[in-house]
Protein backbone atom coordinates (compact mmCIF):
# COMPACT_ATOMS: atom_id res chain seq x y z
CA UNK A 1 0.00 0.00 0.00
CA UNK A 2 2.99 2.48 0.60
CA UNK A 3 4.04 2.24 -2.89
CA UNK A 4 0.40 2.17 -4.14
CA UNK A 5 -0.07 5.93 -3.17
CA UNK A 6 2.79 7.43 -4.98
CA UNK A 7 2.18 5.95 -7.99
CA UNK A 8 -1.89 6.79 -8.19
CA UNK A 9 -0.31 10.59 -6.86
CA UNK A 10 1.75 10.52 -9.79
CA UNK A 11 -0.59 8.97 -12.04
CA UNK A 12 -2.96 12.05 -11.37
CA UNK A 13 -0.27 14.76 -11.47
CA UNK A 14 0.91 13.45 -15.09
CA UNK A 15 -1.98 13.03 -16.11
CA UNK A 16 -3.03 16.78 -15.70
CA UNK A 17 -0.15 17.74 -17.17
CA UNK A 18 0.50 15.84 -20.26
CA UNK A 19 -3.66 15.46 -20.24
CA UNK A 20 -4.51 18.98 -19.66
CA UNK A 21 -1.73 21.72 -18.97
CA UNK A 22 0.13 20.74 -21.40
CA UNK A 23 -2.35 21.02 -24.55
CA UNK A 24 -4.00 23.90 -23.55
CA UNK A 25 -0.69 26.19 -23.37
CA UNK A 26 -0.08 25.14 -26.72
CA UNK A 27 -3.24 25.89 -28.37
CA UNK A 28 -3.42 29.18 -26.57
CA UNK A 29 0.27 30.03 -28.09
CA UNK A 30 -0.97 28.49 -31.64
CA UNK A 31 -3.68 30.49 -31.19
CA UNK A 32 -2.12 33.93 -30.28
CA UNK A 33 1.05 33.20 -32.47
CA UNK A 34 -0.48 31.24 -35.50
CA UNK A 35 -3.86 31.83 -35.15
CA UNK A 36 -4.42 31.18 -39.24
CA UNK A 37 -2.68 28.00 -39.17
CA UNK A 38 -3.53 26.86 -35.81
CA UNK A 39 -7.35 27.38 -36.95
CA UNK A 40 -6.69 25.43 -40.07
CA UNK A 41 -5.40 27.79 -43.01
CA UNK A 42 -9.21 28.26 -43.89
CA UNK A 43 -9.94 30.22 -47.01
CA UNK A 44 -12.96 32.25 -47.02
CA UNK A 45 -14.74 34.57 -49.12
CA UNK A 46 -17.11 37.10 -47.93
CA UNK A 47 -17.00 35.54 -44.55
CA UNK A 48 -17.84 31.65 -45.92
CA UNK A 49 -15.06 29.23 -45.70
CA UNK A 50 -14.17 27.94 -49.32
CA UNK A 51 -11.37 25.41 -47.87
CA UNK A 52 -8.39 25.14 -46.76
CA UNK A 53 -4.98 26.50 -48.20
CA UNK A 54 -3.38 23.03 -47.01
CA UNK A 55 -6.29 20.48 -48.90
CA UNK A 56 -6.59 20.61 -52.86
CA UNK A 57 -9.69 20.23 -54.52
CA UNK A 58 -11.16 18.60 -57.53
CA UNK A 59 -11.19 21.48 -60.41
CA UNK A 60 -13.14 20.02 -63.85
CA UNK A 61 -13.87 22.63 -65.59
CA UNK A 62 -11.52 23.86 -68.20
CA UNK A 63 -11.95 27.43 -66.88
CA UNK A 64 -9.72 26.48 -63.92
CA UNK A 65 -6.25 25.23 -63.32
CA UNK A 66 -6.36 21.41 -61.73
CA UNK A 67 -4.20 19.99 -59.15
CA UNK A 68 -2.66 16.65 -58.68
CA UNK A 69 -4.75 13.61 -58.91
CA UNK A 70 -6.07 12.73 -55.63
CA UNK A 71 -5.58 8.64 -54.34
CA UNK A 72 -8.09 9.33 -51.52
CA UNK A 73 -10.87 6.48 -50.75
CA UNK A 74 -14.05 7.32 -51.93
CA UNK A 75 -13.84 10.86 -52.92
CA UNK A 76 -10.99 12.98 -53.99
CA UNK A 77 -9.10 14.92 -51.64
CA UNK A 78 -11.17 13.36 -48.92
CA UNK A 79 -9.03 14.22 -45.42
CA UNK A 80 -10.99 11.68 -43.40
CA UNK A 81 -8.83 8.86 -45.73
CA UNK A 82 -5.98 10.57 -47.02
CA UNK A 83 -3.04 8.41 -48.48
CA UNK A 84 -0.98 7.39 -51.83
CA UNK A 85 -2.35 4.91 -54.10
CA UNK A 86 0.46 2.57 -52.68
CA UNK A 87 0.99 1.44 -56.16
CA UNK A 88 4.74 0.51 -56.62
CA UNK A 89 6.42 2.14 -59.57
CA UNK A 90 6.33 -1.52 -61.87
CA UNK A 91 2.47 -1.73 -61.44
CA UNK A 92 0.78 -1.68 -64.52
CA UNK A 93 -2.36 -0.24 -63.00
CA UNK A 94 0.32 3.01 -61.99
CA UNK A 95 1.30 2.75 -66.08
CA UNK A 96 -2.46 2.33 -66.99
CA UNK A 97 -3.37 5.45 -64.94
CA UNK A 98 -0.98 7.41 -65.59
CA UNK A 99 -1.56 6.99 -69.28
CA UNK A 100 -4.90 7.51 -68.97
CA UNK A 101 -4.51 11.06 -67.29
CA UNK A 102 -2.04 12.20 -69.84
CA UNK A 103 -4.78 11.21 -73.17
CA UNK A 104 -7.00 12.98 -70.92
CA UNK A 105 -4.94 16.07 -70.00
CA UNK A 106 -3.64 16.08 -74.06
CA UNK A 107 -7.13 16.22 -74.89
CA UNK A 108 -7.98 18.99 -72.48
CA UNK A 109 -5.07 21.13 -73.10
CA UNK A 110 -4.47 20.81 -76.74
CA UNK A 111 -2.84 24.11 -77.11
CA UNK A 112 0.04 23.13 -74.46
CA UNK A 113 3.58 22.27 -75.32
CA UNK A 114 5.80 19.88 -74.26
CA UNK A 115 5.64 17.08 -71.79
CA UNK A 116 2.73 16.35 -69.60
CA UNK A 117 4.35 17.77 -65.93
CA UNK A 118 4.72 14.68 -63.56
CA UNK A 119 2.45 15.79 -61.29
CA UNK A 120 -0.74 16.46 -62.86
CA UNK A 121 -0.14 12.72 -63.30
CA UNK A 122 0.87 11.48 -60.56
CA UNK A 123 -1.04 11.39 -56.65
CA UNK A 124 1.27 12.86 -53.80
CA UNK A 125 2.10 10.77 -50.94
CA UNK A 126 -1.44 12.17 -48.76
CA UNK A 127 -3.23 12.38 -51.68
CA UNK A 128 -4.29 15.65 -50.60
CA UNK A 129 -1.75 18.33 -51.95
CA UNK A 130 -2.74 21.32 -53.14
CA UNK A 131 0.42 22.34 -54.92
CA UNK A 132 1.82 22.26 -58.54
CA UNK A 133 5.03 23.49 -59.66
CA UNK A 134 4.66 27.05 -61.84
CA UNK A 135 5.87 24.66 -64.98
CA UNK A 136 2.55 22.88 -64.39
CA UNK A 137 0.44 25.77 -63.94
CA UNK A 138 1.96 27.20 -67.40
CA UNK A 139 1.00 24.35 -68.71
CA UNK A 140 -2.08 24.38 -68.17
CA UNK A 141 -2.24 28.49 -68.88
CA UNK A 142 -3.46 28.59 -72.48
CA UNK A 143 -6.50 26.61 -71.74
CA UNK A 144 -7.33 28.26 -68.79
CA UNK A 145 -7.14 31.49 -70.46
CA UNK A 146 -9.12 31.21 -73.31
CA UNK A 147 -12.01 29.36 -71.25
CA UNK A 148 -12.14 33.27 -69.64
CA UNK A 149 -11.35 35.13 -72.46
CA UNK A 150 -8.29 36.42 -70.77
CA UNK A 151 -5.27 37.91 -72.09
CA UNK A 152 -2.31 34.65 -71.54
CA UNK A 153 -0.63 37.59 -70.03
CA UNK A 154 -2.76 38.25 -67.31
CA UNK A 155 -3.63 34.63 -66.25
CA UNK A 156 0.45 34.21 -66.46
CA UNK A 157 1.05 37.49 -64.10
CA UNK A 158 -1.57 35.82 -61.78
CA UNK A 159 0.15 32.83 -61.86
CA UNK A 160 3.18 34.60 -60.72
CA UNK A 161 1.66 36.55 -57.88
CA UNK A 162 0.23 33.09 -56.67
CA UNK A 163 3.98 31.36 -56.38
CA UNK A 164 5.07 31.02 -53.25
CA UNK A 165 9.21 30.90 -53.35
CA UNK A 166 11.28 29.57 -50.82
CA UNK A 167 13.53 31.78 -48.62
CA UNK A 168 16.70 29.81 -49.65
CA UNK A 169 16.75 27.79 -52.79
CA UNK A 170 17.67 24.83 -51.67
CA UNK A 171 15.20 24.32 -48.80
CA UNK A 172 12.41 23.30 -51.55
CA UNK A 173 11.20 24.46 -54.78
CA UNK A 174 8.86 26.94 -55.74
CA UNK A 175 5.02 26.20 -55.88
CA UNK A 176 1.88 27.32 -57.04
CA UNK A 177 -1.26 26.63 -54.72
CA UNK A 178 -4.12 26.04 -57.18
CA UNK A 179 -6.98 26.60 -54.65
CA UNK A 180 -5.74 29.72 -53.92
CA UNK A 181 -4.89 30.01 -57.64
CA UNK A 182 -8.45 29.62 -58.98
CA UNK A 183 -9.95 31.53 -56.10
CA UNK A 184 -7.96 34.69 -57.33
CA UNK A 185 -9.24 33.68 -60.72
CA UNK A 186 -12.93 33.92 -59.81
CA UNK A 187 -12.14 37.02 -57.98
CA UNK A 188 -10.51 38.65 -61.02
CA UNK A 189 -13.14 38.16 -62.48
CA UNK A 190 -16.08 39.23 -60.58
CA UNK A 191 -14.73 42.19 -60.63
Amino acid sequence: MAMLRPAILLLIILTLVTGGLYPLVTTLLGQWWFPASANGSLLRINGEIRGSALIGQAFSSEKYFHGRPSATAQSPYNPMASGGSNLAGSNPALDNQVAQRVAALRAANPQASGEVPVELVTASASGLDPQISPAAADWQLPRVARARQLPQQQVAQLVADNTRRPLLPFIGQPVVNVVKLNMALDALQAH
